[in-house]
């Protein structure tokens, strides 16, 4: 799809529903064919209908980063969700924790005794019904336990009465160019380390839980019972750069229309500049990214510079600088940005404006 429909005002995002749908079910029967669980990690999109899909497609259930977007898609009736982060509990936290368990299975991460203690202190009698898993450090060295620590977080759970139900990681330095086979392999011996220590200390190890986009299609054994990927649903300029999708499986866009445009004179360089700024697209730019974000209409184009609401595009020598008004399609760098910072999206087929969802789990942070 490469035509803006022209009943949106830009700046605007936009989902192709056929792209989507071919990305939701490509990662379900990789996922069916390796024998694994998918339970996709929601905060990407934010979206009802796209967890519906998710699920319809085979997605053993969700994951969620915060406690609020939990409630939001229990809410809609997900029934099993994992807040796939280290919950520091306090009594606000237990009684929205108490009610999620009473429609649907909640399993929540910790990576601390203490943590874990206080937890179970807050729950008090109801901590047998929220589940724990124990996070690993498998080489992205933000939260976690290394594997030979996961037992006494274990123990400290299992003292305060919460039901420890395995392991999980999340390989993100597999977002840097050459590294998604090599994290991938991390994230399988810290896993299997993990589960092992936690078996020979008795532990009922049911969920052994990793995964990431880049790393989720590459296929080879996996201590993993279940991987949880997330940006594989819409693809974005990361994504491309580390060549783990392709221009045809990017399904999210914001149409852009150009305000501005300069040939090279002065000293300055050749550039148009769009009305989609960082208050649509986002400011993530790691150091190895060539740019803000890409256009697929013109992928030598570089988006070099972001303010609120302009993005610089220097323009390829290749091609005729676009005149003002024309419209054009852009692709953030990190597509979950670019989710939580609009209230609805614009679907569209065949360059045919077919629904708006809203982003119902927009700023539910906390």
């Amino acid at each position: 799809m490469n035509v803006i429909p022209a009943d949106i005002r830009t700046p605007a995002v936009m989902i192709d529903v056929d792209i989507l749908d071919r990305n939701i079910q490509r990662m379900a029967a990789s996922m069916q064919d390796r024998g694994l669980g998918l339970r996709p990690h929601v905060k990407t999109h934010k979206t009802l209908e796209i967890a519906r899909r998710q699920l319809a497609a085979g997605a053993v259930g969700i994951t969620v980063a915060t406690i609020g977007e939990a409630e939001v898609f229990a809410a809609d009736g997900v029934k099993d969700i994992f807040i796939a982060y280290p919950l520091w509990v306090e009594a606000d936290h237990a009684a929205r924790l108490r009610a999620l368990t009473a429609t649907c299975r909640l399993a929540v991460g910790v990576d601390s005794a203490e943590g874990a203690t206080a937890m179970g202190r807050q729950l008090g009698p109801d901590a047998a019904s929220v589940e724990v898993l124990i996070e690993v450090d498998s080489g992205h060295h933000r939260s976690g336990v290394l594997p030979d620590e996961t037992v006494e977080v274990a123990n400290a759970a299992a003292a305060a009465g919460l039901g420890v139900a395995g392991v999980f990681t999340f390989p993100g330095h597999s977002y840097k160019p050459g590294m998604p086979t090599g994290a991938a392999g991390n994230e399988n011996d810290a896993l299997g380390q993990a589960a092992a220590a936690l078996v020979s200390a008795g532990f009922d190890v049911r969920t052994i839980s990793g995964g990431s986009t880049p790393t989720a299609l590459l296929g080879g054994d996996t201590a993993a019972t279940e991987l949880r990927p997330g940006v594989y649903v819409f693809g974005d300029a990361q994504q491309l750069e580390l060549e783990r999708c392709t221009w045809d499986d990017v399904a999210l866009t914001v149409a852009a229309t150009v305000v501005s445009r300069h040939e090279a004179r002065g000293g300055n360089v050749r550039r148009v500049v769009v009305d989609a700024g960082s208050k649509i697209l986002g400011s993530d730019r790691p150091d190895w990214a060539t740019g803000y974000a890409r256009l697929p209409e013109y992928p030598e184009a570089r988006v070099t510079a972001l303010s609120e609401h302009h993005a610089t595009v220097v323009w390829p020598e290749s091609s005729e600088l676009p005149p003002l008004g024309t419209r054009l399609r852009v692709i953030p760098n990190h597509v979950c940005l670019t989710m939580n910072l609009v209230d609805e999206v614009t679907v569209v087929r065949n360059g045919v404006v077919v629904e708006q969802w809203a982003v119902a789990a927009r700023g539910r942070n906390n």
